[in-house]
């Protein structure tokens, strides 16, 4: 195991000294990795100091070799890069910054070779995020899988059960890339460049979310279940109904909205947010963002169903589909 005191912020000291051992020099290579993203490594828990600026958001995500990805398709650092965003994708669904992270790795022999190459995945997403990493865990497993806890703290948090009739719906970025990504593999082809980059390497809206409530939105969460199936979400939780207009929604190339609003792992915020809040936001958010924010419908009074019909889950495949 490897754990820490200390959180984003405060004065961390040096890791307590480790035995030895293969355990312990799989972490010592870890913490090579990762040089000044980790802190204060080797007690059983973190001590994170008080906030006064807001409220701490905390999250867990998993990602799994074979449910969430498939190892032909991804570099280890891939592999890495894009779990990190998974997680911190969750913090910015809530409006958070991200302060501290959590790493816990199930490594069988067959990627022991590899664990250098995931961390610098993760530690690239950490650093890119202001954030670092407090401890975790290392097990053997037969199945490589990472979970990640990630913790923020919010000035206001947005949650999914605020959206009012009358609010409009948003959604940042262009949406369509990791399902290309995923129906090109699937036809034994190679995925359009832009496609596997938006699934490699999704971008967590860190920025955009707390911009976004920082000007009033009234719920928000991040498109991991796919656009209509994370409509339906928002819209059960808050007890309305999400309109939505295929024709607006900001696709990539070669994309239909009907696809589009399928595609999973997106990473991409839904918001919805009062009309006139919108207005003051969009005449400085592209001088701010550098991601689009498309209106793409409305909030109406919930009828029978809350949204569009559900389709894929957050999970991209399970073995036996491929």
């Amino acid at each position: 195991m490897y754990n820490t005191h200390g959180g984003s912020g405060a004065p961390f000291r040096a890791h307590q000294a480790m035995g030895r051992g293969v355990e312990f020099d799989t972490i010592r290579t870890l913490l090579a990795r990762w040089g000044d993203l980790a802190v204060d490594i080797g007690d059983d828990a973190a001590v994170l100091p008080a906030v006064s600026d807001g409220q701490r958001v905390v999250s867990t995500d998993a990602c799994v070799e074979d449910v969430h990805f498939r190892r032909a398709w991804l570099t280890p650092y891939q592999v890495g890069h894009r779990a990190a965003a998974a997680a911190l994708s969750d913090l910015a669904a809530m409006g958070a910054r991200a302060d501290c992270m959590l790493v816990a790795f199930i490594v069988p022999e067959s990627w022991q070779a590899d664990l250098a190459e995931v961390a610098d995945g993760i530690g690239a997403q950490v650093r890119a995020a202001g954030a670092r990493i407090v401890g975790g865990n290392l097990s053997r497993g037969r199945v490589f899988a990472i979970t990640l806890t990630v913790i923020g703290v919010a000035e206001r948090v947005v949650s999914r059960r605020g959206a009012a009739v009358g609010d409009l719906v948003l959604v940042t970025g262009v949406l369509g890339g990791p399902g290309a990504a995923l129906a090109a593999w699937e036809r034994g082809e190679s995925p359009p460049p832009w496609a596997l980059s938006r699934f490699v390497a999704p971008v967590p809206r860190l920025a955009a979310g707390r911009a976004l409530a920082a000007a009033g939105a009234t719920a928000m969460l991040d498109i991991s279940d796919g656009l209509a199936a994370d409509a339906r979400h928002l819209g059960a939780a808050s007890g309305v109904r999400l309109a939505i207009d295929p024709a607006t929604l900001p696709v990539g190339t070669g994309v239909s909205p009907s696809s589009a609003l399928l595609s999973g792992e997106e990473y991409e915020l839904l918001v919805t947010m009062p009309r006139g809040a919108f207005e003051v936001l969009a005449r400085h958010w592209e001088a701010r963002e550098d991601i689009p924010l498309t209106v793409i419908g409305t909030v109406e009074q919930a009828a029978g169903d809350h949204a569009i019909d559900e389709t894929a889950g957050h999970d991209h495949f399970r073995p036996g589909q491929l």
